[in-house]
């Protein structure tokens, strides 16, 4: 949500191809309008432009100049995407409606797209559809893939505070161990999903994180587990955050502690509508041909938050592929510049498409 030199640099971009912007659309989001012909209907383009808090680690004469900042899920990519689409439409006009060029912050987990929800994008901004697109490495360049309902997972993360009561180490009995007691919270959260989830639910809790103590010879106060959980309905996120409720705080009363859970839902499931999946298969079969375009892609366990937008606007969310090379969120991912024309052409065509001229 700090995305403010490249907001500006998006929003003067786009006042030079003479399109309409509006900046500060959830704290840094910025949103290019461009309208042609009589038409009234609406189509939403967006592209993330956050970066990641990390390090880079490549030796690229463009590498991040910003120590604990760098674009290692290649939103920069998608951003410059997004202005060559708005370029192109610019210059040539084939559509008879509004575009909504749609820049959002934050898409790493800090709630950009809510914060630009709550701004009323989609009142000021109203679409009839909204599309989006992320790169893929390890897939060809050149190749699309999509499908049709569950995209990727909705995502949550979660802190479990285990209270208990400290001691001396060498004095366990005047203790209640709250590390013990996490320790066996954490082995009792798989239950979820393999006892009280049904199997054709497809759900992942992972704790990434216990935190206990400070020194060798003293038994904490507290304990903290924290981790994240994946699911492909909003009903299954539920059940998760409930059954999390239950395990820890049945499990550490079982040792005398005592359970907290901040629960707090990051990612909405990326769901996308059948008539906007065919729309946007078809667009980018059209550019690529049919043989290039995989229409019915394993859903994906990673989130993402355009799943917020397209739970208030129908849509849908391809993943296009940028060659062999590092995975995003890895300190030497590099984005292929070489994909820039494929996306660029993908958002352009699909309005062309969706907003036919007379």
């Amino acid at each position: 949500m700090a995305e403010f030199r490249t907001a500006e640099k998006v929003a003067t971009a786009l006042e030079a191809l003479g399109i309409e912007v509006h900046r500060g659309v959830g704290g840094t989001g910025v949103v290019g309008v461009l309208r042609n012909g009589s038409g009234n209907r609406a189509i939403g383009l967006r592209a993330d432009m956050d970066a990641l808090p990390m390090d880079e680690l490549t030796d690229l004469p463009f590498r991040s100049t910003v120590k604990g900042a760098m674009h290692a899920c290649g939103h920069d990519g998608h951003t410059t995407m997004l202005l060559g689409a708005a370029k192109y439409l610019a210059e040539t006009r084939n559509f008879d409606g509004i575009v909504h060029f749609i820049f959002q912050p934050g898409e790493e987990g800090c709630g950009g797209a809510l914060a630009m929800l709550e701004d009323g994008l989609f009142e000021r901004f109203p679409c009839d559809a909204i599309y989006g697109m992320h790169n893929r490495p390890n897939f060809p360049l050149g190749e699309f893939a999509i499908r049709s309902g569950a995209f990727m997972a909705g995502g949550a993360f979660f802190d479990i505070t285990i209270t208990g009561k400290g001691a001396h180490g060498a004095r366990p009995e005047a203790s209640i161990d709250p590390v013990l007691a996490a320790c066996h919270v954490t082995a009792a959260l798989q239950s979820i999903v393999s006892r009280n989830l049904s199997p054709r639910d497809v759900a992942v809790i992972s704790v990434t994180k216990v935190v206990g103590g400070e020194a060798y010879n003293i038994i904490p106060e507290t304990a903290v587990i924290s981790g994240t959980a994946r699911f492909f309905s909003r009903d299954v996120g539920k059940q998760i955050r409930e059954g999390l409720k239950r395990v820890a705080e049945g499990v550490a009363a079982g040792f005398g502690a005592s359970a907290s859970v901040d629960y707090r839902l990051i990612f909405a499931p990326t769901i996308n509508a059948p008539e906007h999946t065919e729309a946007l298969a078809a667009a980018a079969a059209e550019l690529v041909g049919e043989d290039k375009v995989a229409r019915d892609k394993p859903p994906a366990m990673a989130s993402e938050d355009f799943s917020f937008m397209l739970e208030r606007v129908p849509g849908a969310y391809i993943n296009f592929g940028i060659g062999d090379g590092a995975e995003v969120h890895n300190p030497r991912y590099q984005f292929n510049d070489e994909a820039i024309p494929y996306g660029a052409a993908l958002y352009a065509r699909v309005v062309e498409k969706g907003l036919p001229g007379a």
